[in-house]
């Protein structure tokens, strides 16, 4: 079958205008991306989105700003983890680093540069891994690690260095609890290493590199990119090694082409080291054919540019140029030493430099200052690094050309923190000398106030002393009035005694009775429940005291009918008059058949009871 082919041509050049717009509106060039995995994911974001052709998705970039932002997490795969292939980590730490080591000086500093880092983990595990090797202090001082990626929200949480438990989790415990601090219910790298930890945008396929590298990572993400695209990105790599530095791939990504610049260290954990020998720097400008005649006229403007432009490289404070377009073009010395900028940031566009919204927001000024053509002040801005406060002074300058339009705005940073925190502590000092004062005179008056009520308090205290010398009395006389009474309370006692005594013999006696009667006796109270049982109703009917005494006579099950003594109890109670001896058919304790003469008789001495006699009369039957 035909299958037509037209449309997906016409699909491929859309998507070719989509990326040049993404390109020129945004700065993101995915041009040198591998077609088949780009295409794949914007036709996912344009899923999403609920939208068919790249010309309609285009049209919603261009009314939808937040739309880039989901564009690009979509674009740009985030997937990293602390010593990701602990295996490759290892052979870095055992096989990479002691050679690095041995062919730095003892003092020399060391540069790594983590690109595509994502958010950060790639490069604190290389800050863990020199602090394992060099130790604590002398990683602080050699050491400096740059992470670079072109996504800016990975970026901003890489600066943060906060990570919830569960990345945590491939460290080994002890590495997490020395180099991490519990902040909430996430972990925070450590601020003494952190500093020497620098994140900033870079585009790898565009941007200048870093350069005078010791070890350069780059981990899966050139095989994002097309065949061209990688053969740029390894030049860039070379230019930014020094000779022996060493390169250190992804598991999918090796260097097939380049014996001659790279050798194998290891192929299956993709490490390699540059090649001895000079390298033609891609990133010089071209030299300018000029005319014999004006040779020396632009040697001397050549010279005198060089002078101005170490003067100003060496001006006392921090300094930053930025163009109309928004380019920096001038960064001096101590910029670059004061926000950990480089010579390869300017170029830059100026929003891209974290300098740019942090301490204030730069941007908006600079065309402020731009628009009114007048100098801005910024005083006491609060730039925090970690634990570490900064205040500056900014002053933001417009620099106007020969035509008198704006042609570019300087940005001059002072630093008043010495100023600042002796200001603060002056005031300080002098709130609290005037908080003091004001205590003293609040104490004095406090004091004399005392003395006053100390003074009423003495006399309080004699009036009281008088009071108690009468209350002593008054007690003495209720002691002895207690006493008496104690003594009343001993005769009592004596009587309840003696009286507890007569009680427990009757008791006695009455047990000892009701005992030695061979009929048995049951004692019901007013709600006819069971309150005596004697032993001739034990031997009788076989039930024992505990297992019949205050549970309801009717309910009980032995070999007396009672629901037939009914009525004869009823009226017993009702009349108060002892009834007849009744006739019952019932059945012994033994299981014989034997007939119970049964005598009801009232017991006025517990609220309306009754006694029950039960004499065992002639036999059913003969034996």
């Amino acid at each position: 079958m035909m299958v037509d082919r037209q449309p997906d041509v016409e699909t491929d050049e859309e998507l070719e205008e989509l990326l040049g717009f993404l390109r020129d509106a945004r700065g993101f060039d995915f041009t040198g991306y591998k077609r088949s995995s780009l295409g794949r994911r914007v036709r996912k974001r344009m899923a999403d989105t609920q939208i068919a052709s790249y010309t309609d998705y285009r049209d919603r970039l261009e009314t939808n700003a937040d739309e880039f932002d989901a564009l690009f997490n979509t674009i740009l795969i985030n997937v990293t983890s602390f010593f990701r292939d602990p295996e490759a980590w290892t052979f870095l730490q055992r096989e990479v680093i002691p050679e690095l080591l041995a062919q730095s000086g003892t003092e020399d500093e060391i540069r790594v540069w983590s690109a595509g880092c994502s958010s950060g983990e790639e490069a604190y595990s290389l800050a863990i891994m020199f602090a394992e090797t060099l130790g604590l202090e002398e990683t602080l001082q050699r050491v400096k690690i740059y992470g670079t990626d072109v996504d800016d929200e990975a970026l901003r949480d890489a600066r943060t260095g906060l990570y919830p438990a569960k990345v945590l989790e491939p460290l080994a415990p002890e590495l997490r609890d020395k180099y991490f601090e519990q902040n909430g219910s996430r972990y925070g790298f450590r601020s003494d290493l952190r500093r020497r930890v620098i994140f900033g945008r870079h585009d790898i396929t565009r941007d200048a590199p870093i350069s005078r590298l010791d070890l350069l990572i780059c981990r899966n993400t050139l095989m994002y990119f097309n065949v061209e695209a990688q053969t740029q990105i390894v030049d860039r790599f070379h230019f930014a090694l020094r000779e022996g530095g060493f390169l250190f791939l992804g598991k999918a990504e090796m260097l097939l082409n380049d014996a001659d610049r790279f050798e194998v260290l290891s192929m299956r954990q993709r490490v390699f080291r540059r090649r001895p020998g000079e390298a033609t720097p891609p990133y010089q400008p071209a030299p300018v054919k000029i005319r014999a005649g004006m040779s020396g006229e632009l040697h001397s403007m050549a010279r005198n540019r060089q002078l101005r432009d170490l003067i100003l490289d060496a001006a006392p404070s921090a300094a930053i140029a930025v163009d109309s377009e928004g380019t920096v073009i001038l960064i001096n010395s101590h910029a670059r030493v004061q926000f950990g900028l480089t010579a390869n940031d300017i170029g830059r566009p100026f929003q891209d430099l974290e300098i740019s919204y942090r301490p204030v927001e730069l941007r908006s000024l600079i065309e402020q200052a731009t628009h009114e053509r007048r100098t801005l002040r910024v005083n006491g801005a609060e730039r925090r690094v970690a634990d570490d406060v900064q205040y500056f002074d900014i002053l933001v300058q417009p620099v106007s050309g020969p035509d008198g339009l704006a042609a570019a705005t300087q940005v001059t940073f002072t630093d008043v923190t010495l100023a600042t925190q002796l200001k603060s502590e002056v005031k300080r000092v002098r709130e609290d000398l005037e908080t003091a004062y004001e205590e003293l005179q609040s104490t004095n008056e406090e004091l004399e106030t005392t003395n006053e009520e100390l003074q009423s308090s003495i006399e309080e205290l004699e009036t009281t002393n008088e009071e108690l010398q009468s209350t002593n009395e008054e007690l003495e006389t209720t002691n002895e009035e207690l006493q008496s009474g104690n003594e009343e309370l001993e005769t009592m006692n004596e009587e309840m005694r003696v009286r507890t005594e007569e009680l427990d013999e009757a008791r006695t006696f009455l047990e000892a009775v009701l005992t030695s009667i061979a009929a048995g006796v049951v004692v019901l109270d007013q709600g006819l429940k069971v309150k005596s049982w004697n032993r001739g109703a034990v031997e009788l009917w076989g039930l024992r005291p505990d297992e019949v005494l205050d549970q309801p006579f009717y309910g009980l099950d032995f070999g007396l009918p009672t629901v037939k003594l009914r009525e004869t109890i009823e009226r017993c109670v009702e009349t108060g008059i002892r009834g007849e001896p009744l006739p019952v058919a019932a059945v012994n304790r033994l299981g014989r058949a034997i007939t119970c003469v049964v005598q009801c008789s009232p017991f006025d001495g517990h609220n309306g009871g009754v006694v029950l006699l039960m004499e065992e009369g002639r036999t059913n039957g003969s034996e």
